[in-house]
């Protein structure tokens, strides 16, 4: 079944009611919540879409980085919702597999909310007939001992294992921080 806007809604709450700090950060989704929310998970919403990514902890503190192809930036691992995709958390489980090829089974979710949620632009693809649009990247935390061991050529060009504290946005730094020394 795929993911709804309900869904999409509880999560976001259950991210506010950890994180109440943030719902000035979140005002856009919470107005595209309201505004297209029958279309908010459709890649098509041009408005602004929903998107999951995983923030890969290892025990030594370091975040896996994959190099995005498309926008030629280090991002976290993550993308768009799949129709097969029941929940925000399996949707960044699955884009981590199809990105790394790291086994889910390998994997250890830290919290069923999100660690962090994340609007930000994402330029025009005349390529792909898209209009620039936002992204509401739901990010979930992730432990592992495992590494990368094959790389989507479409999409991904390289990645990096990097310390959480070279991690420049905040409050992403802060978070990851506060996870690996608390």
């Amino acid at each position: 079944m795929p993911i709804t806007a309900q869904h999409v809604r509880d999560t976001l709450t259950a991210y506010l009611d950890q994180r109440p700090e943030d719902k000035d950060s979140v005002s856009t989704l919470l107005d595209a919540l309201e505004n297209t929310a029958e279309t908010i998970t459709s890649r098509k919403e041009f408005g602004g879409h929903v998107t999951a990514g995983a923030l890969l902890l290892r025990p030594d503190g370091r975040v896996l980085l994959v190099e995005h192809k498309a926008l030629g930036k280090w991002l976290f691992p993550g993308g768009h919702l799949e129709e097969e995709d029941d929940s925000l958390m399996r949707a960044a489980l699955r884009e981590l597999a199809e990105e790394t090829g790291i086994d889910p089974s390998l994997v250890t979710p830290v919290s069923p909310v999100p660690l962090h949620v994340d609007i930000h632009p994402i330029p025009a693809s005349p390529a792909k007939d898209e209009p620039d649009h936002q992204h509401f990247d739901f990010r979930f935390l992730f432990r592992t001992d495992a590494d990368v061991t094959g790389l989507q050529a479409e999409e991904v060009l390289d990645y990096s294992w990097q310390f959480a504290d070279t991690i420049a946005a905040e409050p992403l730094r802060s978070r990851l921080l506060a996870v690996i020394r608390p």
